[in-house]
């Protein structure tokens, strides 16, 4: 009897243990949760859907083509959180429920992950992350276009030249393709500059940073001055961001009334026009959405566009007027680069992805998301998938998480359906960090869904951590690829090793080339992720394979003592 009591109480205690980790449904929550559709209350609907999902997934013709363009999509900050609520706010705007939605670039036949520390870092910044995702190489915190060898706020260190490495944009325009960048933040921040900057220290973006660092300004040139003056930068047919302030000298101001930051008196847009009228080709500078569109019809050879003295406006504050959007930005790009027959490379970043989560303002870094989405899916309607490889991945995360057991349905950017154990909501997507830090009050959160301007576009998500901006997150981040060789992207691989991937299914570059593999009869036969299949004699065994064993063991023992008693 009393081994009976002991067995009684162990499955109580199991059961304790299994309530705390995994709380019973409320009241309320019981049933069909939230909103689903009918359908899914029912067995075949998963079943079909998986099925339709199989078929595709089989169809997919594995692409060895060679890549005659390529563009690259950066999230800045799109962490796999940032996707799945991006995904949910998308849907939610189209009146479903959200959680079923999918971004355009998610149904890309191939998917991975990418590993983003740094050589120096766990955590990586945009600088060192664009170094790996660019040029094939990791290196420091801080450091654009070269390798780990180099100090960070060291000029000298960066002089060498055997120090530098080469962009993808590089190497393609040593194979005679055009090139281009866009960007919503200032053309000179990290993730556009790894395209074609040399420096010991990202923040070096006009001459009076170097100066301020007491760097030699003639040894170790600006940022914007390389893109203007420098190779690759200068050959660039398109140039597409934010930043007017860095190519414009402090006694200048801009079409908007903003000084620029110069020290040295140059006016490198003045400057970047008269390189291009001396070499007698087409070149238009512009600075608005209206000047932006008009050129549709009469496209130069070549194209600058500032559109701000600072990064663009975030896309639910700007005034849409005169700011172009990142599709617009992207279509131009595309036009403009298309013209080459032998192809390109192009550069496409959503960057305020990136600060939005920096300043703990979720509902924007999801909207910027989905702003590039719409980017991407122009690019997926204007190109060809045979021959334009688009790859799209995020260079870090951030530390925003998506929690709690809310109903289906709930509002993504609400507070959960459930409370903390004083009864106080928690949103549902929060930071580990940041800004939006509120102070205990008794030992309890203050409740903010009752601050004023809750729910507004300033509004913080709550932190665990005070600081004064938010940091990235060390997890790894999702790749996505269509196109020529888009199986190559599946697994989990090193960032450096996407340029690589990228060059080998355009033929460019100084490693190994599809175009080569393809002439040999020896080629090794890719892997692509529809092709593959797992042996049931040789499958992994599943996670819950050890809490099966144990639980076995524990029902051996329990006999065992009652046979014995």
């Amino acid at each position: 009897m009393r081994s009976i009591v002991t067995l009684l109480v162990l499955v109580a205690a199991c059961g304790a243990l299994a309530d705390r980790y995994h709380p019973a449904e409320p009241a309320e929550r019981a049933g069909p949760a939230g909103r689903a559709s009918p359908a899914e209350l029912l067995g075949s609907h998963w079943r079909a859907q998986a099925q339709d999902a199989l078929k595709e997934r089989l169809a997919r013709p594995a692409n060895r083509n060679k890549a005659r363009n390529v563009i690259m999509f950066l999230g800045d900050g799109m962490s796999v959180p940032t996707l799945a609520a991006a995904r949910a706010l998308l849907g939610q705007r189209q009146g479903a429920t959200g959680e079923e939605a999918q971004m355009t670039f998610e149904s890309f036949p191939t998917s991975g992950l990418s590993k983003t520390y740094c050589v120096n870092s766990q955590v990586a910044d945009s600088a060192c992350s664009a170094t790996a995702y660019l040029c094939g190489v990791k290196t420091n915190q801080g450091l654009l276009g070269v390798d780990a060898s180099v100090q960070r706020h060291n000029c000298e260190s960066s002089i060498d030249t055997a120090r530098h490495v080469e962009s993808i944009a590089e190497w393609a325009l040593a194979d005679g393709r055009d090139a281009g960048i866009v960007t919503t933040t200032r053309i000179t921040h990290a993730s556009p500059a790894g395209v074609f900057a040399k420096t010991a220290n990202r923040n070096w973006e006009n001459d009076a940073e170097v100066k301020a660092a007491n760097q030699d300004i003639n040894a170790c040139p600006d940022i914007a001055y390389q893109l203007i003056h420098k190779h690759p930068g200068n050959k660039f047919k398109v140039i597409l961001g934010g930043g007017r302030r860095n190519f414009l000298p402090t006694t200048v101001t801009d079409e908007e009334s903003q000084a620029g930051r110069r020290t040295d008196g140059r006016n490198l847009i003045e400057e970047w026009q008269q390189d291009k009228a001396a070499r007698g080709v087409s070149f238009k500078y512009v600075w608005n959405v209206s000047e932006l569109l008009q050129l549709n019809d009469n496209l130069p050879e070549y194209l600058l566009g500032l559109f701000e003295s600072n990064h663009l406006q975030y896309h639910m504050q700007a005034n849409l007027n005169t700011e172009p959007t990142l599709e617009q930005l992207t279509e131009t790009a595309i036009r403009m680069l298309n013209r080459n027959e032998k192809g390109f490379f192009l550069f496409v970043e959503g960057g305020r992805i990136d600060h939005a989560h920096h300043d703990n303002l979720a509902h924007l870094a999801l909207d910027e998301t989905l702003e590039m989405d719409k980017a991407i899916k122009r690019a997926v309607e204007l190109l060809s998938e045979e021959d334009t490889l688009i790859v799209v991945t995020a260079d870090h995360a951030h530390v925003m998480s998506y929690n709690g057991y809310s109903r289906r349905g709930n509002s993504i950017l609400g507070p959960s359906r459930d409370t903390d154990e004083n009864n106080v909501p928690y949103m549902t997507l929060s930071y580990t960090n940041g800004p939006g830090f509120r102070p205990h009050v008794n030992g309890k959160r203050s409740d903010v869904t009752q601050e004023n301007g809750f729910g507004t576009l300033t509004w913080k998500s709550h932190v665990d951590v005070p600081l004064d901006s938010e940091t990235h997150g060390g997890d790894d981040v999702a790749v996505f690829a269509r196109g020529p060789y888009h199986m190559l992207f599946t697994g989990l691989y090193e960032q450096n090793q996407i340029p690589h991937l990228m060059a080998y299914a355009a033929c460019i570059g100084p490693g190994l080339h599809s175009c080569a593999e393809a002439d040999t009869t020896s080629t090794p036969e890719a892997n692509p992720p529809e092709a593959t299949t797992a042996s049931p004699t040789t499958a992994e065994p599943s996670a819950a394979a050890p809490v099966s064993a144990t639980l076995a063991l524990f029902a051996l023992l329990t006999t065992l003592t009652l046979l014995l008693h």
